[in-house]
């Protein structure tokens, strides 16, 4: 990371992290970090709302108008936020279990809303600060402290998931690929409506060691080596993608955005006084 990225877009004080050796959710806060700054942002101008969880610690670390708020809930609070102030750019960091599990019923409405929100989900598989238990991106047969003889749930696509719930921009991208993870997250927040982008993270502390996943270079390896870019995946044959997963833009549409439409609803309210 630069030092002018360090020096304008986080509170050094509070430096170094805390995530353990090898975890991907530095790469990611960076990519973040680096998107914002790519479009030019006005810090001032930018809230980031966390939850609880791994990734949540990122709040902590950025320099710019942020909430760290309870587990599940970042979704709520965020709406919160951009209802009172519409102007301001509203990011959310949050992880696979804070998001899709106890906070997935705000997740599927602020995407139904398609209110103008960035969703970034730090996605490492597992609940890591917590103990290593499964989460609902776990994939099936993989262990956790709550699945010693394996997983038996199938795991949650969020992309698709947030997609069928109405948001208008969806992609993933990966810890390994920092650079378009950041192109991604740009795009997201230019779009004007809920966006949501998952980052696949790792975490060799809990989901690796637990998996038998090797190193960490082995567990950012296999990312390189199993992430296939959805646009060339249109263009190969079912079984040069099978096993893999697809990262890229997935869908970018333009629909009414929330916020725009309550301040109608306050418009005619007041000419109809």
């Amino acid at each position: 990371m630069t030092s002018k990225l360090i020096k304008d877009y986080f509170r050094t004080d509070k430096l170094p992290h805390i995530w353990c050796p090898g975890c991907g959710h530095g790469i990611m806060m960076r990519s973040v970090v680096q998107a914002i700054d790519n479009l030019g942002l006005d810090k001032d101008k930018v809230c980031v709302v966390s939850g609880i969880g791994c990734s949540s610690r990122a709040s902590g670390y950025m320099d710019f108008n942020t909430l760290h708020t309870t587990h599940g809930r970042a979704l709520a609070f965020a709406t919160g936020v951009k209802l009172a102030r519409p102007e301001l750019e509203v990011i959310v960091i949050t992880g696979d279990g804070d998001c899709a599990a106890i906070g997935g019923n705000h997740l599927i409405h602020a995407a139904r809303r398609n209110i103008n929100i960035t969703t970034i989900v730090f996605n490492n598989n597992i609940y890591g600060m917590t103990g290593g238990q499964y989460s609902p991106t776990t994939p099936k047969n993989e262990y956790g402290t709550t699945a010693p003889y394996g997983n038996i749930d199938k795991s949650f696509d969020i992309p698709a998931l947030a997609a069928a719930a109405g948001a208008t921009y969806t992609a993933r991208g990966t810890a390994y690929h920092a650079k378009q993870l950041s192109k991604l997250i740009e795009n997201g927040i230019k779009n004007k409506g809920f966006s949501l982008v998952e980052g696949i993270s790792i975490c060799p502390t809990y989901y690796g060691r637990k998996n038998k996943k090797g190193s960490v270079v082995d567990m950012m390896t296999w990312l390189k080596d199993n992430a296939v870019d959805v646009k060339v995946a249109e263009k190969l044959p079912a079984e040069k993608v099978a096993g893999k997963f697809l990262i890229g833009e997935f869908k970018n549409a333009t629909e009414p955005e929330y916020t725009e439409e309550y301040m109608k609803i306050i418009e005619r309210f007041q000419k109809e006084r």
